[in-house]
């Protein structure tokens, strides 16, 4: 393989929101730099960068793909990211290996929820961005109302670097203000073009956008501004130096438009990628920690320096292995080495080093500071550790996750294999975090969160396509809990057993108060005379916690409560600690049952982001769910709702705020508190529990 100096390095993610057409732009980018040989479509299944199953099946990117190409001696790594909703976090995820990303935007419907979504997470990085206008072909395409779209929603910072020749059937080519050239590209999908002059009818539009660039290129550098506002032309190549100096600064953020379909505009693209977004150079020193001290240490982009890079994808594979996907920050790496692992503390030995091409691998010898590769059956290395120079130890810190909204029950549909569930998601869960698998105690369940329906869906098939285990989806249960709501004292069982021989004997007085709700339980020793020995204490304890687990309602463990034990009886030689946590046991059902016995059920916050002409919907659609709005703050295209509902009414909350908002709402929730459940509800609530219990 061609080695790159540093500076020929471009490392570009490719975002948007779902559909806007970045996989079919990498395919045509792959293509015109030479890196492969045919056009693949999502359309037909033949994509190069969408390869598993699930995505060709879905026709949408579920997971982040990596591939290269050369174009003008430079070599770009391609980073295509999902746009889906279901798998935006692994978009958050490979920007931290990016150094610049494309923002493509479809021509048709403008700025949407996910553009949104992956412009702050660029903002949070610090990336220098593009923007490509795409679909310029299809019907209803409009560059300008596109253009308006991108500087109202996300930056008035954004100035176009070329405009569109036509629209819809008679696109035919983009005018390169740069320069001020027209190309004409062909329609045999080939790429090719011919330069020329620009039409006419948009002399006055050209002419307009040309001195706008110019003078917002100019304000990016204060040579440039000098002599710009002296009345002195601009050279092409001062041009260049100054829209290159915005864009890394993030002053300037350059949009250009095309057809991916058509293979149209995406040469000029790829021109602008090379001249406007950064390299690792450009990028600067990466920060991060000694591990032993915490103190901040400085990582050059040097090749010269100690080795150290970032893990941030992982690929379960269960026939080739783990394949451990890293950002190299400073330092090389060559084949058959000892890599140390900082984050785990142990070393870790490897054969090859591989370069990704989508789904494929080729070895390379040599990887330097900037680039992306990869290494292939590391035992204990997973997403975000830091690999090393072990006399040079640093950490790098990964993204913190969202909570997963999402859950469903797993059941195997195969006896025994539970424990093959557990170990192959945890496979999978090294490969997408945002999966995460728990087991409810209260209920008995596996309980597989993530987050959307589409995400779980997806996961599921993976585990069957990659481990053979297949598995039922089945609603959660939910987590009901039992309480009192009065205090009942003098609360009295004497449990006596005579079987001949030794027999049982103990006698316990109780007093049950309910606690604040929240506060759990507490147990209060408040014996006074000697009628109680204190070592049987500790057994009287062991019943009530016993009790505890199955309330007298529908058998929902009990919360929220004291148990004040004052006084009992005992025989001298009856008496044991069995006896006495019987008697326990049974004084506590038989005082909760007489203290005003009430089911509990979880409370969610919930914030749901809406565009403003869903909220009158989704909000009434809460309020019959039992929702309490808190709180309506704006955001961008649209409002987010703060709501507190109980979890039985949200379980299925994905699928209906999708139906209700067109696919373009959005929502995140987490556990609040429990609350009493309304008479009403309680006794249906009370009758399944009751029943589930006889069947069990």
């Amino acid at each position: 393989m061609k080695k790159y100096e540093t500076s020929g390095l471009r490392n570009v993610a490719l975002i948007a929101h779902g559909k806007a057409g970045k996989t079919t732009l990498a395919e045509v980018m792959l293509f015109d730099g030479g890196a492969s040989d045919r056009l693949g479509r999502v359309d037909d299944g033949t994509s190069i960068m969408d390869f598993e199953p699930e995505e060709i099946k879905r026709r949408l990117t579920i997971s982040s793909s990596f591939n290269h190409l050369e174009w003008n001696k430079h070599k770009i790594n391609l980073i295509d990211t999902p746009g889906d909703a279901n798998f935006i976090i692994d978009t958050k995820n490979s920007l931290q290996a990016a150094d610049g990303a494309i923002i493509v935007v479809d021509a048709i419907a403008g700025v949407e929820v996910q553009t949104e979504k992956v412009w702050e997470f660029c903002t949070q990085f610090g990336l220098p961005r593009l923007f490509f206008i795409s679909k310029m072909e299809r019907e209803r395409a409009n560059f300008s109302q596109s253009l308006t779209d991108i500087q109202k929603v996300l930056t008035p910072k954004a100035i176009p670097l070329n405009l569109p020749m036509g629209a819809e059937d008679s696109f035919a080519g983009v005018v390169d203000l740069m320069p001020m050239k027209a190309f004409h590209f062909t329609t045999d999908l080939s790429g090719k073009f011919s330069e020329g002059e620009f039409p006419a009818n948009l002399k006055e539009e050209v002419k307009n956008a040309r001195e706008k660039l110019v003078e917002v290129i100019a304000e990016a550098d204060d040579t440039l501004l000098e002599k710009y506002l002296d009345g002195q032309e601009l050279s092409p190549a001062e041009l260049i130096q100054g829209l290159r100096k915005g864009v890394l600064n993030k002053t300037i953020f350059p949009i250009l438009c095309g057809s991916g379909l058509k293979n149209m505009g995406v040469q000029l693209l790829l021109d602008a990628i090379v001249q406007c977004l950064p390299s690792p150079l450009d990028r600067g020193p990466t920060k991060g920690i000694r591990p032993i001290t915490k103190a901040e240490e400085i990582r050059q982009p040097e090749e010269q320096g100690p080795f150290s890079a970032f893990v941030f994808k992982t690929v379960a594979d269960p026939y080739a292995g783990k394949l451990t996907i890293f950002r190299v920050w400073s330092g090389s790496l060559q084949p058959d080495s000892i890599l140390y692992n900082a984050t785990r503390e142990v070393k870790e030995r490897f054969g090859q080093i591989l370069q990704l091409e989508a789904k494929n691998q080729k070895p390379v010898e040599f990887v330097g500071p900037g680039d992306i590769a990869a290494v292939a059956k590391l035992k204990e290395t997973t997403t975000w550790d830091t690999l090393c120079d072990e006399k040079k130890p640093i950490l790098y810190q990964g993204i913190s996750l969202p909570i997963s909204p999402v859950s469903f029950a797993v059941e195997p549909k195969a006896k025994g294999d539970e424990e093959k569930i557990t170990t192959s998601l945890a496979r999978l869960m090294e490969e997408d975090p945002t999966i995460r698998l728990q087991r409810d105690e209260q209920t008995k369940q596996l309980i597989l969160f993530g987050m959307g329906q589409v995400h779980v869906e997806a996961t599921v098939e993976k585990l069957k396509r990659k481990f053979g285990v297949e598995v039922n989806l089945r609603t959660p249960k939910i987590p009901y809990r039992e309480t009192i709501k009065s205090t009942k004292s003098g609360v009295i069982y004497r449990h006596k057993k005579q079987t001949g021989g030794r027999g049982q004997f103990a006698e316990v007085h109780f007093e049950l108060s309910p606690l604040a709700r929240s506060a759990g339980f507490e147990f209060q020793n408040a014996l006074a005379g000697m009628n109680v020995p204190r070592n049987f204490v500790p057994a009287v304890e062991k019943g009530v916690a016993e009790a505890m687990q199955s309330g007298v309602l529908a058998g929902y463990p009990v919360v929220d409560l004291k148990v004040k034990f004052y006084d009992g009886k005992s025989h001298e030689v009856d008496s044991s600690e069995i006896a006495f946590k019987i008697a326990a046991l049974m004084a506590f059902k038989k005082g909760m049952a007489e203290a005003n016995p009430v089911l509990l059920e979880p409370i969610m916050n919930m914030e749901v982001f809406v565009p403003d002409e869903y909220m009158g919907d989704v909000i009434g659609d809460l309020n019959s769910r039992r929702g309490r709005v808190l709180a309506v703050e704006p955001r961008s295209k649209g409002q987010l709702i703060k709501v507190q509902v109980p979890l039985a009414e949200v379980l299925k909350y994905a699928p209906d705020l999708t139906s209700m908002t067109s696919g373009r709402g959005s929502f995140s929730m987490e556990v609040s508190h429990y609350e009493e459940v309304p008479a009403h509800l309680a006794e249906k609530i009370v009758a399944a529990g009751k029943a589930e219990q006889k069947e069990a």
